[in-house]
């Protein structure tokens, strides 16, 4: 008896600190202005954010297969391109790659989801216009500035929107200008199986793998046009992509 009531209470009290913790995100959370476009990252935003992630993660039975991770740079900001096919993809990256302070740009709607909309705000997160190129470019130069500030690294999927089709959707190549106007690496990257984890939660666990297919120099990018670079993505990630089929 004495066994199962020191049960209860742990379990009250393991319950009471989630619960807690919640309450601090979304608190936390309201102290984000929107209408502010913060210069540096949150430290303590960012400990939000990935810790709350991975245990999210932990929950829904992810689990990540890692490839070519050692051809990541071993020091300064990069840009890192991806395929795009699940809502998942930016968070089980920005979990995956949480020591190299990535800040994603994203579509507008993303920043409107309650709480982590505006905690990712917060981390520096951009939203992009897609239907105003002047507008797009503000974000290209804020995503340069961050770089050359050495505040983030940046995060961008080429294709602009998600893809619920085999292979990729047609690329937005202004986006490697980010790299070529802050002459950092352009780290490219494959991600397979996050359009299964709403699938499988929460009876079986989600296999998700995440290959660095290649990394692309800033002495190499600078004397490519952008759509050459985006020849060269593209092909990286039809080749993975198309191999494991």
């Amino acid at each position: 008896m004495i066994v199962l009531w020191i049960l209860l209470w742990i379990l009250l009290g393991v319950v009471g600190l989630f619960l807690s913790y919640i309450l601090l995100i979304i608190i936390s959370s309201l102290f984000v202005d929107m209408k502010k476009e913060y210069p540096t990252d949150s430290k303590y935003y960012r400990w939000l954010l990935h810790g709350s992630t991975a245990v999210a993660m932990t929950l829904m039975w992810v689990h990540v297969h890692k490839s070519g991770f050692e051809k990541l740079p071993k020091d300064g900001r990069f840009v890192m391109v991806s395929n795009h096919r699940s809502k998942f993809d930016p968070i089980i990256c920005w979990w995956i790659f949480a020591k190299y302070n990535l800040s994603f740009i994203s579509k507008p709607e993303n920043f409107k989801v309650p709480i982590y909309g505006r905690i990712i705000h917060r981390c520096c997160y951009m939203a992009i216009d897609r239907e105003n190129p002047r507008n797009a470019m503000k974000t290209i130069n804020r995503a340069v500035d961050l770089i050359n500030r050495d505040v983030a690294s940046i995060a961008v999927y080429p294709e602009g929107t998600r893809n619920y089709q085999p292979g990729l959707l047609p690329f937005h190549n202004a986006v490697f200008k980010i790299a070529q106007k802050a002459n950092v690496p352009l780290v490219v990257i494959t991600v397979r199986g996050a359009d299964r984890v709403h699938k499988n939660y929460p009876f079986h666990r989600s296999d998700v793998y995440i290959d660095v297919l290649d990394v692309l120099e800033p002495e190499t990018l600078k004397h490519l046009k952008t759509n050459e670079i985006g020849d060269i993505v593209r092909a990286n990630m039809l080749e993975k992509l198309n191999e494991e089929a």
